[in-house]
């Protein structure tokens, strides 16, 4: 089963971090991270699996 969330992107909150270990706007992985196209491969992604059967997928 595949349920769409509303946000895609990946964002500070999706990484429970303290302060301290907190990511530079300018990491190279915070900037690829924003590059992607997260929403192209969430539909994509969405594909293989059934509306109604099994257990919630968790979101790419």
């Amino acid at each position: 089963m595949y349920r769409k969330e509303k946000e895609t992107a990946p964002s500070k909150k999706t990484f429970a971090l303290s302060p301290e270990w907190e990511l530079c706007e300018d990491n190279r992985w915070v900037v690829m991270a924003r590059l992607i196209p997260w929403s192209e491969f969430e539909e994509e992604y969405a594909l293989y699996f059934s509306e109604s059967m099994g257990a919630p997928a968790s979101p790419i």
